[in-house]
């Protein structure tokens, strides 16, 4: 039984582009859809797992390596035999050396779980199915450190076929130190590599070193498994040969690989295998001096265990995808069209990539659940405010929970009494995974930022939620800061925002607004009308009274009172919008409207501000959701621009340059790469409400949940899903 991606999902094939190669590497119309992106999402479940293929690769995918999030080159290969012949159909290097065929590439789709490459190799067609689920509402099946990859015989005509996978020590982060270990457990095969000697936390280069790779899978109904491990040439010399790795001498060392292969013999249209890759840590994250690991270890502490579950589970997530790609397609282009769709697509996987969902390690209680994110591609900190604040539309639509469980750390740390300043902190810890806190008190200074932040995200949950319990427990520090919004936020000292790489400023305009929303949102929080008060007041001050617009009104500048010609994007105005506090009016909507669609749009969008030419994506999908139709479009037509523009082969990065004005080259990206900020792309979709997509029903502490067929019927498309079946 196969089940057609495209076709359950109700979405046209799109042919977008056709890339060639040279000499005996040439591939010819290969079609992408929805679009070529900067790079496909292979394996992103954490920071540690976040395998990727360079979007610029596909079209010699036979010979590409895939890619960790920073750019670490990570061997991953796959090859098919096919009546004797073997080919590649990913990440084999040596192809004409070793004598396998490179298969060619005929299409490449992603969706917002699963990225798909469609070969031919020889007579027959394959399908790989990269499949990193995204089920925020199950905290066991979201918690799991693994992804799946399916290759799939989608066509073949009796023809005698074998499947290979492996991966080699560079996915430890310290291939030279790698050492291997093998195991079986009743049908399930598991390769594990890890780097020894590694202290507990131990980082380098942003890859885990203390924990443990995993390559496994399990013969299918039709199918017998093989394991091997060695020098690459000779194992997959071996597998060439033979069609099988059940006679190979098994070695390691430097440069060796870990292999696994299915000989699913004489096969007669289509047939199906399933392989794991994980990264699995048992000691997860360092929480003020305690052990925190995977929610999924209270009910499969063992990796074999887990991994069973993982392959037992593949029907229910699998399912579970296609119906969360399709609302998430569908609900997408009903707020701003397709290219919007293709946008958050993208940013899906990305966005809960960032995160791991832990549970005490000693106890494995499962009412202490938190959730522990990295700041990727800059400086490391943990459960940065200012990381989640730009994310959190994700969330909002998805599972408002998770805005909970992201600050819940660093709640119970201010409420330990361990931070001392008078305002918030800025994050939980200076490096992953170690979320410690700031007991110097010397964490990166954003106190409006993130006074304003903590306050927002607050109410955001409550709000969504209805959840008062959690916010009365902190309203003495809400307030604490809503107090220090109030006292320094119209005189404002000189300071960073959450973009801290456009530098200090005081009486910075755009986080003015964030203060004078933050202090709404605790009056609303509260119920304490003297807040709502000074922030409507702190409203008319910075837009009817202009301190921060200029002197026609025509936009609000980046610095008040004596720069009226200066500008930034005003992207804090957004949850007084979507949480409804109505602080500022409708005309300061309009204003920024009109101003951001005829004066400072580049090639690419419009920058940060007068003083740069870059851009951040986030920030510019937040400010889209307040725009009129007609601008709102142009800000979506403008990022989907810098995603399909092929100028860059990076995890969807946030940060880029917007106009060439300055001299710059436009389209290019700045330094940011798979950072999961990417989820304030959804902030358009977050107007309509939250939890807007939650919409199957899913327990949290289990995997159980009701047939995904009758998902399906319940969502309207039961005569497609049974034609598929028949």
């Amino acid at each position: 039984m196969r089940f057609e991606l495209p076709r359950l999902l109700g979405l046209g094939f799109l042919c977008t582009s056709i890339c060639g190669g040279s000499g005996g590497r040439e591939q010819s119309k290969i079609t992408h859809h929805p679009v070529l992106p900067p790079s496909y999402p292979l394996a992103v479940r954490n920071p540690y797992l976040s395998t990727w293929m360079p979007g610029d690769r596909v079209h010699r995918l036979p010979y590409a390596d895939s890619q960790f999030w920073a750019g670490q080159e990570l061997g991953w290969s796959v090859i098919v035999r096919v009546d004797g012949q073997a080919y590649g159909l990913m990440g084999v290097p040596d192809l004409e050396a070793s004598r396998i065929r490179p298969a060619k590439v005929r299409h490449t789709e992603f969706t917002a779980t699963h990225s798909i490459f469609e070969l031919t190799a020889g007579p027959v067609s394959f399908t790989l199915d990269f499949f990193s689920p995204v089920s925020p509402s199950n905290y066991l099946r979201q918690s799991l450190p693994f992804s799946y990859l399916t290759v799939e015989v989608t066509r073949s005509h009796g023809q005698d076929i074998q499947i290979y996978s492996d991966i080699d020590g560079k996915w430890t982060g310290r291939e030279c130190r790698s050492g291997r270990d093998f195991e079986e457990h009743d049908d399930l095969a598991i390769h594990s590599l890890s780097v020894e000697g590694a202290a507990t936390y131990d980082e380098g280069n942003d890859m885990a070193l203390w924990g443990q790779v995993i390559l496994a899978s399990r013969p299918g109904n039709v199918s017998s498994l093989s394991a091997l491990a060695g020098e690459p040439k000779a194992v997959r010399g071996h597998f060439t040969k033979h069609g099988d790795l059940s006679t190979g001498d098994t070695t390691w060392s430097h440069g060796s690989v870990i292999a696994l292969a299915h000989d699913l013999g004489t096969v007669i249209g289509e047939a199906s295998v399933n392989f794991a890759v994980g990264y699995e840590r048992k000691e997860a994250i360092n929480y003020l001096g305690v052990a925190y690991t995977g929610y999924y270890r209270a009910e499969y502490p063992t990796t074999h265990e887990a991994l069973s579950f993982f392959f037992n589970d593949y029907e229910d997530a699998y399912w579970e995808s296609l119906e969360f790609d399709r609302e998430l397609n569908t609900f997408a282009t009903a707020a701003a069209g397709p290219k919007y769709a293709d946008i958050v697509a993208l940013s899906t996987r990305q966005a809960f990539g960032g995160i791991d969902l832990t549970i005490p390690n000693d106890s494995l209680d499962t009412d202490q659940v938190l959730a522990f994110i990295k700041e990727l591609s800059s400086d490391g900190n943990i459960n940065t405010i200012d990381i989640i604040m730009p994310a959190f539309p994700i969330y909002w639509v998805l599972d408002p929970d998770w805005i909970r469980l992201l600050l819940e750390p660093v709640m119970k740390y201010l409420d330990a009494g361990r931070w001392h300043l008078p305002y918030a902190i800025h994050d939980l810890g200076t490096h992953y995974p170690h979320a410690i806190g700031h007991d110097d008190q010397k964490a990166e200074e954003m106190p409006i930022e993130e006074c304003g932040n903590l306050l927002i995200l607050a109410l955001a949950y409550t709000q969504a939620t209805g959840d008062t319990d959690w916010s009365d427990q902190y309203t003495g520090i809400f307030q604490q800061y809503a107090d220090y919004l109030i006292d320094n936020t119209i005189n404002m000292a000189n300071q960073l925002s959450s973009n801290d790489a456009a530098g200090p400023l005081p009486n910075e305009t755009n986080l003015a607004i964030k203060a004078t929303v933050g202090i709404k949102a605790f009056g609303k929080l509260s119920g304490i009308d003297y807040y709502s008060r000074i922030g409507d007041e702190y409203a008319d001050l910075f837009f009817t009274q202009g301190l921060g617009t200029d002197e026609e009104q025509t936009h609000f500048v980046l610095e008040y009172p004596d720069f009226p010609d200066s500008w930034k994007t005003p992207y804090n105005i957004l949850p007084d919008m979507l949480l409804g506090l109505e602080t500022f009016p409708r005309a300061a909507y309009e204003m920024s409207n009109e101003f951001f669609s005829t004066s400072v749009r580049g090639e690419y969008g419009v920058p940060l501000d007068n003083r740069q030419d870059w851009a951040k994506s986030d920030w510019n999908m937040w400010l889209a959701g307040t725009f009129n139709e007609d601008t709102r479009d142009e800000f979506v037509d403008d990022l989907w621009a810098f995603m399909t523009n092929g100028k860059h082969n990076w995890p969807f990065s946030d940060r880029y340059v917007a106009t060439s004005a300055h001299g710059n080259e436009a389209g290019v990206p700045i330094l940011c790469r798979a950072r999961p900020t990417v989820g304030g792309h959804f902030a358009i979709l977050a107007l309509n409400g939250p939890a807007s997509m939650q919409s199957l029903s899913v327990t949290h502490k289990s995997s159980k949940k009701m047939s995904m067929v009758q998902v399906v019927k319940d969502h309207g498309v039961e005569l497609v899903l049974q034609a598929e079946m028949d």
